[in-house]
């Protein structure tokens, strides 16, 4: 698919900009980004634009199929990346203890396992299922599985878009403004239908900061291993003002450290998307965007997340060369300065959880940990940070690299991110947990003088450094939908209600930051009262 260049994405934009204008004057109403704060607005804060709205919808959209095509074809890949997990299972073993917690840490580093989650409640690992029994050897009698993924290749090809789903098509012929309301009725926005691949990112990134040019801006904070720009989106009201002595207040949200983790990416965006639609429309985002710069990174590991869609879509690590050539990447959330050296980190670069031989030796980290450092010799400081990984549902709060270290704000550190949980919980059911995350499958005491094995070692955290190194006081790992039954390969009917309570933690987290400490402050937009842009993708599967 031939992809449109920038200033093609601008024209269209610019084009649409001026049309809808025109369109909301001749029906006697004001252009949506000056009319809802006089009242009257959605709870996701949609002006109702009378009959035009409708319509202006509908370029929008058509302005994003120009970015991501009409129809697309069927993206999944060769039925050769099927065959490489034809035989593979998803299993959990609930550890109670640190003697089980040691072995299993043990037999996960001699066999090389593929570890897809570790809590305070399980632990979940991927492998060939003729290596289970090989497994169960090596641990305790008391450690016996149960079977959470039986079939790891039919769940993997169910999460590549598919040319059978419904697609958004316009018929052109269509030219009376009753028709084009009725036609486009139950299409949703087509961006959040599916999981999308990098290249449709990057250009979809493109089309908001032509579609909002007044508070948004696309930067590259640095280059991947392989030479990909790693590309942010910088919304904030005071776009292109001199700051002067007063320090730039932002919150970092960074989403794709590890590739197959295609709901973090797609919860990025979602957030993203949502902020800047809503700006001057809903009160709590407006006033946020007023006092806060939000930078959102939907994809830090660009190498990474490619590789899972072109090759590998379990592929956890970049796509960095090691000392060892049959085994490339770095695991970027073991690859940040902070504490890097006082655990036990993974020096087997075969490992799902190799880190580097030195702190930050993978590049994307190096180049996030650089780009941050410069902005704050600018006047920015990171009041927040939240990095968005899956899955298993936690909240978690630093220090991730030891449970025998107090952070100096535990107690606020706790308290707010029960209160984002909180904010989960109330707007979709969905219980998150909340704990450090230092914390593996066996919780350690705080004030112990000694740690207990861990199936993953916690040092050189993105959170951790961001809290000590950068002063985010607010430093945040949340792991998204689900617990377990699909893991990372949850399906993209999932895509917008994880969105949606992510979104309603987002609004909870700058209401804490904005010194309004509760969830009554703002309302919590339950499922019932979703605008029906987001309504329709619920039909969107035929």
């Amino acid at each position: 698919m031939q992809l449109p260049s920038r200033n093609s994405v601008a024209i269209c934009a610019a084009a649409l900009s001026v049309f809808a204008i025109s369109t909301t004057k001749a029906a006697g109403i004001r252009p949506p980004r000056h009319d809802a704060l006089a009242g009257g607005g959605s709870p996701h804060g949609l002006a109702r634009d009378g009959p035009a709205f409708p319509f202006w919808r509908w370029m929008r959209e058509s302005a994003a199929e120009a970015v991501f095509g009409r129809a697309k074809e069927d993206t999944k890949p060769s039925g050769a990346l099927r065959s490489r997990y034809h035989s593979d299972v998803v299993i959990r073993f609930n550890v109670t203890n640190s003697e089980e917690e040691g072995a299993l840490s043990n037999a996960a580093q001699q066999m090389l396992l593929d570890v897809w989650s570790f809590t305070p409640d399980f632990v979940d690992i991927r492998l060939h299922k003729d290596d289970v029994s090989s497994l169960l050897t090596l641990l305790p009698a008391s450690l016996q599985p149960s079977v959470l993924i039986p079939d790891v290749a039919a769940a993997v090809w169910a999460t590549y878009p598919s040319s059978s789903r419904t697609k958004i098509r316009f018929d052109a012929s269509v030219t009376n403004p009753a028709e084009l309301r009725t036609s486009v009725e139950g299409m949703g926005n087509v961006f959040f239908s599916d999981y999308q691949p990098l290249s449709v990112i990057t250009n979809w990134m493109r089309l908001i900061e032509a579609m909002f040019p007044s508070f948004t801006e696309m930067i590259s904070i640095g280059k991947s291993f392989e030479g990909r720009d790693i590309y942010a989106m910088r919304v904030g009201h005071y776009k292109g003002r001199d700051y002067g002595d007063l320090p730039r207040k932002t919150i970092l949200v960074t989403g794709g450290l590890h590739g197959r983790e295609w709901i973090s990416t797609s919860t990025v965006n979602y957030l993203l998307w949502s902020i800047v639609t809503t700006f001057e429309k809903e009160p709590m985002v407006t006033k946020l965007l007023e006092h806060f710069d939000i930078v959102f990174v939907p994809v830090l590991n660009p190498d990474g997340y490619d590789y899972t869609w072109q090759t590998d879509r379990l592929w956890r690590k970049s796509r960095q060369q090691t000392k060892m050539r049959f085994c490339r990447g770095l695991d970027l959330d073991h690859a940040f300065g902070y504490e890097w050296e006082s655990t036990n980190h993974q020096t087997d670069p075969c490992s799902e959880s190799y880190g580097g031989d030195q702190p930050f030796q993978a590049v994307e980290a190096s180049e996030l940990a650089k780009w941050a450092k410069n902005e704050t010799q600018y006047n920015v400081v990171f009041s927040g940070f939240l990095d968005l990984h899956s899955y298993s549902q936690q909240i978690l709060f630093p220090y991730s690299y030891s449970c025998a270290v107090d952070p100096p704000n535990r107690e606020n550190l706790e308290e707010l991110a029960v209160g984002l949980a909180k904010s989960i919980r109330l707007s979709s059911g969905e219980p998150y947990s909340v704990t450090s995350a230092c914390e593996g499958a066996v919780a350690l005491a705080y004030g112990a003088t000694s740690s207990l094995p861990r199936v993953e070692s916690g040092g050189g955290s993105a959170i951790d450094w961001f809290y000590h190194e950068v002063k985010a006081r607010y430093s945040y790992q949340i792991k998204l939908r689900d617990t377990g039954s699909y893991g990372f390969l949850l399906p993209s009917e999932y895509i917008v209600p994880t969105g949606k309570e992510t979104l309603n933690a987002l609004k909870y987290f700058g209401d804490y930051l904005l010194g309004n400490n509760g969830i009554e402050k703002f309302p919590i937009q339950k499922e019932s009262d979703q605008d029906d842009m987001w309504r329709d993708l619920k039909r969107r599967k035929r």
